[in-house]
């Protein structure tokens, strides 16, 4: 590998300890085999031949050199990473140099795995005319095998490759078999030693485990990709959950970010992913976050936040009140508690439609184990919100053209949907926004709620069809940030809703209910106390409005729910019925039979 001597002299002279690390890290790798055997051996180590195209030789060629050239970019990362913080390189290099090396390996790992992608996409989809039936199918098929492959990437790189996969897999614009294949990822790690946990506490406390905790337990409560939580007993008694971040992440993700940037024709999601993981770093914003939603939810009976010790919580180490409960989507401990999944599901609704319509202070991963469900007596429960790393503070002007996107959604206003479409920045892939939020085409007839009509379903197909990657490239590039950001929750909101069994009627209505009050509430600042009387009034009226729209709706979808379950019970009943004919019946006839 050649190195810029001017460079390299700069960066020693800036980073005294860069110089001594780069060298060992060079000797590290030249002492392997060459780098055409290292590509050789992370195709064979890729997974099983199942997910593999048959690929002519030619193709195959490109696939070693991109394996060799991502040891080298990852050896360029890991030494950039280490300029990036020296202090680290200094104070353990043989930790940093462990860090760099998985860095490197990581590295190869997914520019292979991204060049192989590129060149199957290339080979597998050649001569096809694109709005050919083979073309659909075969597009298909190289979606589904190239996402088992970032599947198998994401499980073996972990850390923030586990992230990048659960923020794709959210996104509901990839094709469905990226999200449905990358939604299986967990963000679960094997816990770090205890050891290097306790170092990690006491060097960020100041003081001895034992000065501070009357009980700590060794073994962790949880463990994912960036930490792992343990429980704690303070000396006044207190409970607590004590967040340990593990050593050497930042530079981890540095390395990470790197190879994601080279590979990534999305730099504006990687953008907002890189500021996502940046700030889920920090965890004194974290509690910043924490606190400042414990605020905005002080009135609110359902909605718990715990508490932050702030003389106890740095950078990497956070401790707060230790809440109990279980994740929001398990069935059975709400239906062994006698509380209602569709109340859970409405609460959780409300809770984030008022941050997103609101307050415009939005928590950007909630997943079912960031929120749990607390009972409060028979059937009560509180819903008891964890992990405010991620927050996205929206834009003011984005927000109230949010709220007015929704209300247009609702009426299905098309001239307003296509004219906010325009000032989002989205031109022509405005018209999707109906079908993106509520499952209906801009020119749909159908009542809200309901499934789109067998013509809808025909003109959608084809619209679709007539869509490349370039145009969806486009479309997900010109969405501003808060947008991509809402999108994910979003998703994330959906598949938790339909887990809890709740009609799709519920999250309509509660974002139809907050878009009006985050109107009202821009109007309410700007006005006197008369005129804030009137827009009052005006704000209930147009509620009102939209609520007997969605109520409608909701009483259509009961009947059907209603009439299907009586045609349910019904045959239920009849092979009830024909059980007992032929169990009694036709038993007492063949008893007659034989007697005669």
């Amino acid at each position: 590998m050649q190195i810029n001597p001017t460079l390299h002299s700069r960066s020693a002279e800036a980073h005294p300890n860069l110089l001594n690390f780069r060298s060992r890290l060079s000797s590290y790798f030249f002492s392997l085999s060459p780098l055409l055997r290292v590509a050789q051996t992370l195709e064979t180590a890729m997974g099983s031949d199942r997910w593999r195209p048959n690929l002519p030789a030619k193709g195959r060629a490109p696939l070693r050199l991109a394996a060799a050239a991502a040891v080298a970019a990852g050896i360029a990362a890991a030494a950039a990473a280490a300029a990036a913080d020296p202090e680290l390189s200094a104070s353990d290099p043989g930790e940093n140099l462990r860090i760099a090396v998985d860095g490197v390996v990581r590295s190869s790992r997914a520019i292979y795995t991204i060049a192989f992608i590129t060149v199957d996409y290339k080979y597998s989809l050649r001569s096809l005319p694109p709005d050919s039936r083979e073309y659909r199918v075969k597009l298909s098929e190289v979606h589904f095998r190239s996402a088992m492959k970032l599947l198998k990437l994401c499980e073996a790189n972990r850390g923030f490759y586990v992230k990048a996969g659960q923020f794709v897999s959210s996104l509901r614009q990839v094709p469905k078999e990226y999200s449905s294949t990358l939604s299986s990822l967990q963000d679960q790690a094997t816990p770090y030693h205890f050891k290097g946990i306790k170092g990690v506490i006491e060097r960020n406390l100041g003081k001895e485990l034992s000065d501070v905790f009357l009980v700590f337990d060794e073994k962790p409560i949880a463990a994912a990709s960036i930490a792992q939580v343990h429980r704690g007993l303070l000396k006044d008694n207190q409970e607590v959950a004590i967040k340990v971040q593990y050593p050497g992440l930042e530079q981890q993700m540095k390395i990470d970010i790197s190879t994601m940037t080279i590979l990534s024709k999305f730099e504006r999601i990687l953008s907002e992913f890189e500021r996502a993981m940046s700030l889920e770093l920090d965890f004194l914003q974290e509690a910043k976050n924490s606190e400042r939603a414990a605020r905005l939810f002080s009135k609110n009976k359902i909605v718990k936040i715990p508490h932050v010790f702030r003389d106890l919580t740095t950078r990497q180490v956070l401790t707060m009140q230790f809440c109990h409960g279980h994740k929001v989507d398990d069935l059975d401990f709400l239906r062994d508690e006698g509380i209602n999944p569709k109340k859970v599901a409405e609460a959780l609704m409300k809770l984030f439609a008022e941050m997103i319509f609101v307050h415009g202070f939005l928590h950007g991963d909630p997943h079912p184990g960031n929120i749990l469900v607390s009972p409060k007596g028979r059937g009560g429960f509180s819903l008891v919100l964890l992990d405010h790393g991620i927050y996205r503070e929206l834009d003011e002007m984005f927000r109230l053209k949010y709220c007015e996107l929704w209300k247009a959604l609702i009426l299905l206003d098309s001239q307003k949907i296509l004219r906010l479409g325009e000032e989002f920045g989205v031109g022509k892939y405005a018209k999707y926004f109906p079908v993106i939020f509520t499952g209906r085409t801009i020119e749909s007839k159908s009542v809200l709620g309901d499934h789109m009509s067998s013509e809808e379903k025909t003109r959608l197909k084809h619209d679709l069809r007539a869509l490349r990657m370039d145009d969806i490239s486009s479309f997900m590039e010109s969405l501003p940030e808060d947008f991509l950001s809402i999108l994910r929750t979003d998703g994330l909101l959906r598949s938790i809703v339909g887990k809890l069994g709740a009609p799709r009627h519920v999250r309509l209505l509660a974002y139809a209910k907050y878009a009006i009050y985050g109107l009202d509430k821009q109007s309410s600042s700007e006005s006197g106390p008369v005129k804030h009387v009137v827009s009052t009034i005006r704000t209930n009226m147009s509620y009102l409005r939209l609520r007997i729209l969605v109520e409608f709706l909701a009483f259509v979808s009961q009947a059907n729910d209603l009439r299907n379950m009586h045609v349910k019970r019904l045959k239920r009943l009849v092979h009830e019925f024909m059980n007992f004919f032929y169990k009694n019946f036709l038993h007492q006839a063949t008893i007659v039979g034989g007697i005669r």
